[in-house]
């Protein structure tokens, strides 16, 4: 019988700038996917945890499957959930097929689960046997996760070193084949739920963004505190479209854009509104995550404001997965000017080799 039982808050990581180059650290990639607790008990259904305690069970059953099949000791397991997807330069992680996995409809879940199946990339171990492990060290959870020898299709295991210089190399590499940077934990560190007890070293890059829009603040008087600002990006057409949102600002400074942006404030033409609006991605859309639509008010697309941001996401034309941090305006910048050649695009790297843990480039495909 396991000695821990789900729900069990996840470890969590506090961001730091670079890779620490100091000894008794264990250095692994950080992969870009759903983090997922894995709960297996020979005889009982596995039950697979998110990072908030919520089931994932019935949006991935060939990963329930097939850790029941192969895990045959009673375990606990902390690791992520990532879609696997292959092209003409090798594999790669794929978040937009990953994300389509949260649907409500259990025949699409059926389909997806065979025709782009998720894979459990296991980084630590929570409990073995009937030892619960939280309070042991990082090296000896790690040399057990290892010793499980669990390297087989569909379930994986991450891929670790101690040497910076080589997690430095990964950050620098693994980006092309869709990783996000790299965890550092402390050898000697326990397992602690909840807590952030590890270090993790992010990509983040800034791009110039059309202010097209805004929110209003939640709670406030419409008109006196900005919420959020609505971003976004020309395509080739010269097509705007909404890329995502900016909005980490203190009270005072949303007060003080609510009087600087309000001479802005538009009902007449708008490159999101009426006619104009179509075949564009706009803000507020209604999809399976928002069941209605978000409203907003039309800004003159004048401004323009630098941000930073980790991921895009969606096809052409993207997205930003998460909200941006502003980093300053460009009162220099032709709003026309502001188009997605600006996003930058990592070099290509096979997924396989990050499986491995090797740190050399894989050349692109000629043919």
């Amino acid at each position: 019988m396991l000695p821990l039982r789900a729900p069990v808050k996840p470890m969590l990581a506090k961001p730091v700038d670079g890779v620490p180059h100091r000894g008794g650290l264990l250095f692994e990639p950080k992969w870009d996917g759903f983090r997922c607790l894995a709960f297996v008990d020979p005889g009982e259904p596995v039950l697979l945890q998110s990072r908030t305690g919520r089931g994932l069970e019935r949006y991935f059953p060939e990963v329930q499957a097939t850790l029941a099949q192969q895990l045959e000791r009673p375990a606990v397991l902390d690791g992520e959930l990532v879609v696997i997807q292959r092209d003409e330069d090798g594999d790669r992680l794929d978040w937009n097929e990953l994300s389509e996995r949260i649907h409500p409809a259990a025949s699409r879940v059926a389909t997806l689960a065979e025709r782009t199946p998720a894979t459990f990339i296991a980084f630590d171990l929570l409990a073995l046997d009937d030892r619960d492990l939280t309070s042991s060290t990082q090296s000896e959870r790690r040399a057990l996760l290892t010793e499980l020898g669990l390297d087989r299709p569909g379930l994986r295991t991450t891929p670790a070193t101690e040497d910076p210089e080589l997690a430095e190399e990964w950050f620098r590499l693994f980006e092309g084949a869709g990783l996000d940077g790299v965890i550092a934990k402390p050898l000697d560190g326990q397992y602690v739920p909840g807590k952030r007890t590890m270090f993790k070293i992010k990509h983040s890059r800034t791009v110039d963004c059309v202010v097209a829009g805004l929110r209003w603040h939640a709670n406030t008087e419409p008109g006196t505190a900005v919420g959020s600002l609505q971003l976004g990006l020309h395509d080739e057409n010269g097509v705007l479209h909404h890329v995502g949102v900016v909005g980490a600002f203190t009270a005072a400074r949303r007060r003080e854009l609510a009087d600087e942006l309000s001479g802005l404030i538009t009902e007449g033409e708008h490159p999101w509104v009426g006619e104009n609006a179509t075949g564009r991605r706009l803000p507020g859309s209604v999809n399976r995550w928002n069941s209605t639509e978000q409203p907003w008010v039309p800004l003159r697309p004048e401004r323009v404001v630098e941000v930073a941001y980790d991921h895009t996401e969606g096809g052409y034309p993207s997205r930003f997965r998460h909200t941006t941090q502003f980093v300053r305006w460009r009162p220099d910048r032709d709003p026309g000017s502001c188009g997605y050649a600006q996003l930058e695009e990592p070099m290509r790297y096979d997924l396989d080799s990050v499986l491995f843990g090797a740190a050399h480039r894989t050349e692109r495909s000629n043919g």
